[in-house]
């Protein structure tokens, strides 16, 4: 986790740098309980859904869904937390249909 923090530190000084936009996370209130000052990333993560995959209300595979995120789907992840011996990360769907709403996906369906 140091060196995701270090990189996104990086990434934040090399955006202000050359005039590029930066994310502001929400407030620590606005997210989830699950979401701890240690789990949450220091900037929102930009990823692709790499399959078809379940929007989850909470973390783990019996938690109501949101929705089907379609292969392809960009996804901010702004915190992981692990559920069940599986990591979950929660964020915001920023395409598809499901575009605007808030949930947890499996974290194995996400990359960079």
């Amino acid at each position: 986790m140091r060196a995701f923090g270090r990189l996104a530190a990086a990434t934040v000084s090399a955006a202000a740098l050359f005039g590029g936009l930066v994310a502001i996370a929400p407030a620590a209130s606005a997210l989830p309980a699950a979401c701890t000052k240690d789990t949450t990333f220091p900037v929102p993560l930009a990823e692709t859904v790499t399959a078809n995959v379940n929007l989850r209300k909470n973390p783990g595979t019996g938690s109501t869904s949101l929705g089907i995120l379609a292969k392809g789907t960009k996804f901010t992840g702004h915190c992981l937390t692990n559920k069940g011996g599986t990591n979950w990360e929660y964020g915001k769907v920023t395409s598809g249909a499901n575009k605007g709403k808030w949930g947890w996906v499996a974290w194995e369906y996400l990359r960079d």
